[in-house]
């Protein structure tokens, strides 16, 4: 195949065909077929190339475009086709050498520019296709956030979203097409916003505001936080825990024995490109586990609903293993032979059994071995002392 790109991945705003870059005209005044939403092939100049539509959903068109391989094609997308856009779609469907890109400013950068909010400073969602539950951990008072949204009804479910979860003072401004000769701008308070008055392409510049519970960005997290049925790793050992996990930026945990999915959250609430597996034998903790996910803006972690190691076949391999209670000589021993050298290893144990296994385990591997003795001040007739909590052994060794 030849070196020259056959495919031209071109950002469109809503200002077409003036707000094009002379890049993006030539390249659509040359291409054979022209490929895009319908709104945006209705911006476009006056051109010879065939023009398909996009189909819904988006991935059916996929196939579609390369089927045009070879040909002169011209994809159209919304401003910066790698930042919550179709870019990373349709690349990853292509060698390198196939496709090049022509970006307009994002939606992101002309919201920023209208509201003088310096960018860099403010959180960016793209909630086309995405729960509003992943704001939750963004909601504090003060806190700047644009927001992408799927259509004009979406934008009075942010406004109800944002009221429930106690900021309904939240100030939104509200774009619609933006760029381009309809552009219009609402502003209103999230209890404010009515239903049916925004079309779509629309987004929200938000400003929080209100006395609603912010989720705290330290690990250990207040248990309140997590539905459960007692089976969780309390607070201060879930701090502890997560501090021996150590998440960094791209690694990928399993938790074994996900009880409420606290740890696994928690991961996955440390930074945006961790990602996490959790495994639990019960149907109905499995179930709390995804809901959790969910409420707290990290449904993106994977719950598999088994006993290890038997489900742990075929999963993507993981930098780090968290084992909350169940340890048993089977599994350490799958683990040490079947996961690569590097990879981490954390387990609590709370019975005498548990930590007999893993004292042995630590002469045997190395590794650090932490008991952990907590108490907590309560009543004692009319006065009050320390009320102690199981102790927690905890092991962690690095294979």
């Amino acid at each position: 195949m030849s070196d020259v790109p056959w495919l031209t991945i071109v950002g469109m705003g809503e200002d077409a065909p003036d707000g094009l870059s002379s890049a993006s005209l030539r390249a659509l005044h040359a291409a054979e077929f022209v490929m895009g939403p319908e709104r945006h092939l209705g911006l476009l100049p006056e051109l010879n190339a065939q023009r398909i539509a996009w189909p819904v959903p988006f991935a059916d068109g996929i196939a579609q475009l390369l089927s045009l391989r070879g040909r002169r094609v011209v994809a159209l997308a919304s401003g910066n086709p790698f930042w919550f856009g179709a870019g990373s779609s349709i690349a990853r469907a292509l060698s390198p050498k196939e496709w090049v890109a022509l970006p307009s400013p994002s939606t992101f950068a002309r919201v920023a520019a209208r509201m003088a909010w310096p960018l860099e400073q403010t959180a960016c969602f793209g909630l086309h296709a995405a729960p509003m539950t992943r704001l939750r951990p963004a909601l504090a008072a003060g806190t700047r956030m644009i927001v992408l949204l799927r259509d004009g009804a979406a934008v009075a479910d942010l406004g109800t979203y944002l009221t429930d979860q106690g900021f309904a003072a939240s100030r939104l401004s509200v774009f619609e097409a933006l760029g381009g000769p309809r552009e219009r701008r609402t502003d209103a308070r999230a209890q404010d916003l009515d239903r049916d008055t925004f079309s779509h392409p629309v987004c929200a510049a938000v400003e929080i505001r209100g006395a609603g519970d912010s989720l705290p960005l330290a690990s250990g997290r207040p248990d309140h936080w997590f539905d459960n049925d007692g089976q969780m790793t309390k607070r201060p050992v879930r701090a502890l825990t997560l501090s021996a996990l150590a998440p960094v930026p791209c690694a990928h945990l399993w938790d074994i024995g996900g009880g409420s999915g606290s740890i696994g959250i928690e991961w996955l609430l440390s930074h945006p490109t961790t990602t996490a597996t959790t495994i639990e034998p019960h149907p109905d903790r499995a179930d709390r586990i995804r809901a959790n996910a969910l409420k707290l803006g990290v449904d993106r972690l994977h719950v598999v609903q088994g006993t290890a190691p038997d489900v742990l076949h075929g999963l993507d391999l993981p930098d780090v293993v968290f084992v909350g209670g169940g340890l048993t000589p089977e599994l350490l021993t799958w683990l040490q032979t079947r996961l690569s050298q590097g990879t981490r290893i954390v387990a609590n144990a709370v019975t005498l059994e548990s930590e007999a296994l893993l004292a042995r385990s630590q002469l045997r591997l190395g590794g650090d071995l932490l008991r952990i003795e907590l108490a907590q001040s309560a009543p004692l007739g009319g006065k009050r002392g320390w009320k102690s909590s199981y102790p927690v052994v905890q092991w962690s060794v690095t294979l």
